[in-house]
């Protein structure tokens, strides 16, 4: 007598890819998005060029009672300003884009890990600040005798300031995303605060220049450490004279750096939306 056929062995469910594999997928996507968008590739990539040739240009010789270039001291500075504008900015006018046009809700619904849509864009970020670093200090080298440190422990100072700096400001980018009520108004609301910050942080003026109450609000943002960071391994010793205190303190910095990454990710976790204003 012949039994009923026997039903085929259930397959095993396909394991799902991890979030560093969906992420290495996400950043390559954005990095070609990006890169397609030539519009936003010159702004980002042209903007610190021009205005280190520009202030280089206005402001010749040396700084007074150094040996340090005007235009020297305006790299060293534009850097910071250039990791923080390819973070803090890109991420807040970006993730404002995705969360209107209606991409973040997408995303939320499918498998794909949240982790990986931040890690897709953490890695495109990434890239374009390194990108930004080497090209500003290709000009510096090449038109403005920047010498390149050739001590192990300012190239470690550059790393740590680097890694704290971007980190903290792509979490503030991040968070301050939920900030505009639109994708039209993102780059105006993300954008202005950091021209400010730019100008009040030690990028453009010096802070002698300065009054004692911008200096304290200035001291409360990353972009203000993260040039003195920069400055200390660019110009050494001799440029720490132009501190206010004399000193670059780099221990404050690592402080000050620290305190934005914890914060800025405590900021993402408790005000992220996945959805805009208009999808209740």
């Amino acid at each position: 007598m012949s039994g009923a056929p026997a039903a085929p062995p259930a397959r095993a469910a396909a394991p799902l890819p991890s979030i560093a594999a969906t992420g290495w997928s996400r950043g390559l996507l954005e990095t070609k998005t990006f890169f397609r968008e030539r519009d936003a590739v010159v702004f980002t990539f042209a903007f610190p060029i021009v205005l280190q040739v520009v202030f280089g240009s206005i402001f010749r010789g040396a700084v007074p009672g150094t040996e340090i270039s005007f235009a020297q001291l305006y790299t060293a500075g534009l850097i910071g300003a250039a990791v923080m504008g390819a973070s803090f900015q890109n991420l807040g006018i970006g993730i404002a884009v995705d969360r209107d046009d209606g991409t973040l809700r997408r995303l939320a619904g499918t498998p794909l890990p949240h982790g990986a849509y931040f890690t897709g864009k953490v890695l495109n970020v990434l890239l374009v600040a390194l990108l930004d670093v080497v090209i500003l200090l290709a000009l510096g080298v090449l038109m403005y005798d920047l010498k390149l440190p050739d001590e192990l422990f300012r190239w470690a100072t550059f790393a740590w300031v680097f890694v704290l700096g971007i980190t903290g400001s792509a979490l503030l980018g991040i968070a301050a995303s939920g900030l505009p009520r639109s994708a039209k108004s993102a780059s105006a609301v993300i954008s202005l605060p950091f021209v400010v910050l730019q100008f009040i942080s030690g990028v453009f003026v010096p802070f002698t220049q300065l009054p004692e109450w911008l200096i304290t609000i200035a001291s409360v943002f990353p972009l203000k450490w993260m040039c003195q960071g920069f400055r200390s391994v660019f110009l050494g010793d001799a440029g720490a004279a132009l501190e206010l205190t004399g000193s670059y303190e780099l221990d404050r910095a690592a402080l000050v750096l620290g305190a934005w990454v914890a914060g800025g990710l405590i900021l993402c976790l408790t005000t992220f939306r996945w959805k805009g204003r208009r999808d209740g």
